[in-house]
């Protein structure tokens, strides 16, 4: 079973934060549309990288490169949706 749109998303968010270490953070603290690079996050390469890593392992969808990665990772959004055009 596919799971919805606001189930990734919150699972996106909640890797995101284990990935990161940001153990300070809820999912509900991170908005679908907040900048995940360059924002309040303050995400860096090395996080990036662990980010890429756990969605190939979780759903099987490769980010490489590094301009690739900065387009996926603007937001929650469009991180999900990387992963749902990759998977059909």
């Amino acid at each position: 079973m596919a799971e919805s749109d606001a189930e990734l998303k919150h699972a996106l968010k909640v890797l995101v934060i284990e990935e990161c270490d940001k153990d300070e953070l809820s999912p509900e603290d991170i908005s679908d549309d907040q900048a995940l690079l360059g924002g309040d996050l303050d995400l860096d390469s090395l996080d990036v990288l662990q980010i890429c890593m756990a969605i190939k392992a979780q759903y099987g969808v490769r980010i490489e490169g590094s301009s690739e990665a900065r387009k996926a990772l603007r937001s929650i959004n469009t991180l999900a949706q990387t992963i749902v055009d990759r998977r059909n």
